[in-house]
């Protein structure tokens, strides 16, 4: 079983890998690009999730930390889903420009944020949590996006 911290950095590089998917597709053919993005907007969001309803939870009662970095990486995730939803307005427009211009400014917030998560979130969530770790894995492997 993996740890909490191998199970999200792992779902981070999987997400990473749908945005580079979305972008070639758009680059090739915005007019076919709807399927990659609608692919990497539902992974996206279903990881902010796992972590939102599962992972963030069990940290925030096992600490009693609820304003400090889960509060922060709620926030991001509130402008990561903005941008994103800015990315298939402009799908949907056919407007490559504003699409790329939301996808360089999504992909630096991504990998800010994702090494926040990785190199701190994460490594304090393991080192409070490790006993539950397999539980919470688990929970998110279960979950079903709302």
């Amino acid at each position: 079983m993996s740890t909490i911290k191998e199970y999200l950095s792992e779902d981070h590089s999987r997400c990473d890998e749908l945005f580079a998917n979305m972008e070639d597709a758009v680059a090739n053919d915005i007019n076919t690009a709807k399927e990659a993005y609608e692919l990497f907007a539902g992974e996206t969001e279903r990881h902010f999730q796992m972590e939102e309803r599962v992972m963030f939870l069990e940290f925030e009662t096992k600490t009693g930390m609820t304003q400090g970095p889960t509060a922060m990486m709620r926030q991001e995730h509130t402008q990561m889903r903005a941008l994103i939803k800015e990315m298939g307005e402009a799908i949907d427009a056919k407007d490559k420009d504003k699409f790329f211009g939301n996808s360089e400014t999504l992909m630096i917030l991504m990998q800010q944020h994702n090494m926040k998560e990785e190199q701190m979130l994460y490594t304090m969530a393991q080192q409070h949590l490790s006993a539950e770790s397999d539980r919470i894995v688990d929970m998110m492997k279960s979950m079903i996006v709302e």
